[in-house]
C-alpha cells in the first residue's frame, strides 16, 4: 500500500513537470526558464541544491558515526557556498546575461579555457547525480520490501526524473521543486515531531547527543587534523561555486535582487533545516539502539528508512517517503540538467557554430538522456556511499575552476595565459597526488588550489592583460 502511494506521488510529479514543459518555446526557456522566476521559486531551487539524498540519508548516517565533526563539508561547507555565491558572485554573473557558467570563461578568457573548465564541471557531476540515483534505488528497494532490487530501483527512479527534465528543462525543475520543497518541509517536521515524542522529547535527544560529544565540530590543535578540517570545509564551500547548477538557479531569477537574496537566504535555510534529518537519525539511537548498531556495522544509510518503517504509523511512513522522494528528485533534476546544458552550449556548440535554436534545444535534450544513462550505469556499478560520492564531486572544480573564476571577476589583469596555467597547475598537482594515493597530510585538492593560484599569478605576470581588453570582452558577453 505504501509503495502505491509513492507511485501516485511520482505520477503527480511527472504531470507537474510535463505541464511545465508547455512553457518551453526555445532553448533559453529550457535552460533559464526565460529568466522569469519569482523569489519563492528561486529560493526553493537554491534550497534544493544540496537538500537531496546526501542530506536525508548520507549526512544523517555520518552524524551517528562521527558527529558534527564529520559534517564540515556538508551542511556547513555547502551552506557557506550558497551564502558566498549570493553575496559575492550572484550580482556580477547575473548582469552578464549568459546561458551557462562556461560562457563566462569563453568571454573573459578564450575558447580553450571554456573547453577545459566545462569538461571539469561536467566530470564533477558524475558522482553527484549518481548519489541521487543510488538513493532512489535504495528507497524503492526498502518500500517494496526487497521485491524491487536496488539496481531496478535506480532504473525506475532515473526514468521518472528523466521524463520531466527531458521535456521541461529549468521550467520543470522550478515547478516540481517548488511543490517538492513544500512536501519536504512539512513532511520532515511532522516525522521529527513524532520521533521526538517516542524518544522522550526534543530536550532529551539533544542532551543525550551532547553528552556523547556529537556536537563537537572544531578540529584539534594537531596540524594534520586542522588541515583535514579546512580541506573538508573548502572542498564544497569553494569547489562548488564554479558549478553550473548553482549558476543556473541564480540565472533564472526575474531580477538581480532576487538572484542575490534568494541564493543567500537559501543557503541559510539549508544550514538550519539540514539539522532535521540529523535529529531524526539520533532519535533512532534512542528508540531502537540495536537496530542502529546493526546498520552502523553494515549500511548506515538504512537507519532512517528502517526507523520509519518499524516505529512510525502508516501516515508518517507516507509522509516521510513522500518527502524523501521529493528531496532526491528535486536535486536530481537540477543536477542532471546542469552538465547536459554545459556540454551542449560549451563543448558541442563550439564545434557546430551554425546550430539553429531548435537544433540546440533538441541537442540539449539528447544530452540529458545520454548523461542520465551514464550516471545511472555508474550508480549501479559503484559501491561508494552517498555522502562520499557527493563530497568527492567538488575536488576537480576546486583545483581547476575556482581560481580562474574569482580572478576573472575581481582581478582585471588576469590573463588567458594565467587561466591556462591555473587550470594546468591545479589539475596536474591534484591528479598527481590522487594517483600516488597521497591524501594525508597534504590534502590533494588544497595543494591543487594553491598550485592553481600560483599558475594564475605567474601566467598573468608573464603575459598580463590590459584592463581595457578585459572590459571589452565582458561587454561583449552582455550583448
Amino acid at each position: 500500500m505504501l509503495l502505491w502511494f509513492v507511485i501516485a506521488y511520482l505520477g503527480i510529479s511527472i504531470a507537474i513537470g510535463l505541464y511545465a514543459a508547455t512553457k518551453v518555446h526555445n532553448a533559453r526557456d529550457y535552460i533559464t526558464a526565460g529568466r522569469n522566476l519569482p523569489m519563492a521559486f528561486v529560493l526553493a531551487m537554491v534550497f534544493a541544491t544540496w537538500f537531496g539524498a546526501e542530506t536525508v540519508l548520507g549526512i544523517s548516517a555520518t552524524f551517528l558515526e562521527e558527529g558534527f565533526r564529520g559534517l564540515i563539508s556538508d551542511p556547513l561547507g555547502a551552506s557557506l557556498c550558497l551564502i558566498l555565491f549570493g553575496l559575492v558572485f550572484a550580482k556580477p554573473l547575473y548582469r552578464l546575461n549568459l546561458i551557462t557558467l562556461g560562457d563566462y570563461f569563453r568571454f573573459r578568457y578564450n575558447r580553450q579555457t571554456e573547453l577545459l573548465i566545462s569538461i571539469c564541471i561536467i566530470v564533477s557531476y558524475l558522482g553527484w547525480v549518481s548519489a541521487q540515483i543510488s538513493a532512489l534505488g535504495l528507497t524503492f528497494n526498502v518500500l517494496s520490501n526487497d521485491l524491487i532490487s536496488i539496481s531496478d530501483g535506480m532504473l525506475i527512479g532515473a526514468g521518472v526524473v528523466l521524463v520531466y527534465t527531458l521535456f521541461g528543462g529549468m521550467w520543470s525543475v522550478a515547478l516540481t521543486t517548488f511543490v517538492q520543497m513544500i512536501v519536504i518541509v512539512i513532511g520532515l517536521l511532522l516525522v521529527a515531531s513524532n520521533a521526538a515524542d517516542q524518544a522522550g522529547g526534543v530536550a532529551t535527544v539533544i542532551a543525550k547527543a551532547s553528552a556523547e560529544g556529537k556536537f563537537n565540530f572544531l578540529p584539534t590543535l594537531d596540524p594534520i587534523d586542522m588541515l583535514g578540517w579546512i580541506a573538508a570545509l573548502l572542498t564544497i564551500a569553494l569547489g562548488s561555486i564554479p558549478q553550473q547548477d548553482v549558476f543556473q538557479r541564480v540565472n533564472a531569477a526575474k531580477n538581480e535582487s532576487i538572484a542575490v537574496w534568494a541564493t543567500t537566504l537559501g543557503g541559510v535555510a539549508y544550514f538550519f533545516f539540514a539539522s532535521v534529518p540529523l535529529f531524526l537519525a539520533y532519535t533512532a539511537n534512542i528508540i531502537d539502539p540495536q537496530m542502529v548498531e546493526k546498520f552502523l556495522a553494515s549500511d548506515s544509510q538504512m537507519i532512517l528508512p528502517t526507523l520509519i518503517l518499524s516505529h512510525m504509523p502508516f501516515f508518517m511512513q507516507v509522509v516521510f517517503f513522500g518527502a524523501l522522494i521529493s528531496v532526491i528528485m528535486s536535486t536530481a533534476s537540477g543536477t542532471l540538467l546542469a552538465p547536459s546544458v554545459t556540454f551542449t552550449e560549451n563543448i558541442l556548440k563550439g564545434f557546430y557554430h551554425h546550430m539553429t535554436d531548435k537544433q540546440f534545444l533538441w541537442a540539449t535534450r539528447l544530452t540529458v538522456f545520454v548523461f542520465a544513462s551514464i550516471v545511472t550505469f555508474y550508480a549501479i556499478a559503484t559501491e561508494a556511499k552517498i555522502h562520499t560520492m557527493v563530497e568527492n564531486a567538488y575536488r576537480i572544480t576546486l583545483a581547476g575552476a575556482f581560481v580562474p573564476l574569482v580572478a576573472g571577476l575581481f582581478w582585471k589583469k588576469a590573463s588567458d595565459l594565467g587561466a591556462l596555467l591555473a587550470i594546468t597547475f591545479g589539475l596536474s598537482m591534484w591528479l598527481l597526488l590522487e594517483i600516488m594515493g597521497i591524501e594525508e597530510p597534504v590534502e590533494p585538492q588544497l595543494i591543487g588550489l594553491l598550485a592553481s593560484l600560483i599558475g594564475m599569478i605567474l601566467g598573468s605576470s608573464i603575459a598580463p592583460r590590459s584592463p581595457a581588453s578585459a572590459t571589452n570582452q565582458l561587454n561583449k558577453a552582455q550583448h
